[in-house]
């Protein structure tokens, strides 16, 4: 199984801005897409954001307009920039890959905690 690599969490206050980025070391297959998860405490796992390999982008309703999903040209590595962040969007966030052919996520990071304060 791919391991993913996430960075870029971290505390930030309110309004503030945070990029995360996640890589995929050694994988040389071009996934499907890269997406975005979060899971807060007690909350289940949600869906934040997902790129395409060949172009679009996917986004929750909650971060429209304040988060943006970005693949890297060369590596397969994607980024997503947040801004405007809330306390509400306080959550460990992992990345993960879709390949082509599947309709699951499968292959996950080990998460990157965001926390955004009041």
């Amino acid at each position: 199984q791919v391991h993913l690599v996430e960075s870029g969490g971290g505390l930030v206050q309110a309004g503030g801005s945070l990029r995360l980025s996640c890589e995929a070391p050694g994988r040389t297959l071009m996934p499907a897409a890269m997406g975005w998860f979060r899971q807060a405490p007690g909350k289940e796992r949600e869906f934040v954001a997902a790129i395409r390999w060949s172009g679009g982008t996917e986004y929750a309703d909650s971060v429209k307009g304040r988060f943006t999903c970005s693949r890297d040209k060369v590596r397969i590595m994607a980024h997503l920039q947040m801004n405007s962040l809330k306390p509400e969007d306080t959550a460990v966030y992992y990345c993960a890959i879709k390949d082509y052919g599947r309709s699951s996520w499968g292959s996950w990071g080990q998460g990157t905690q965001v926390t955004v304060s009041s």
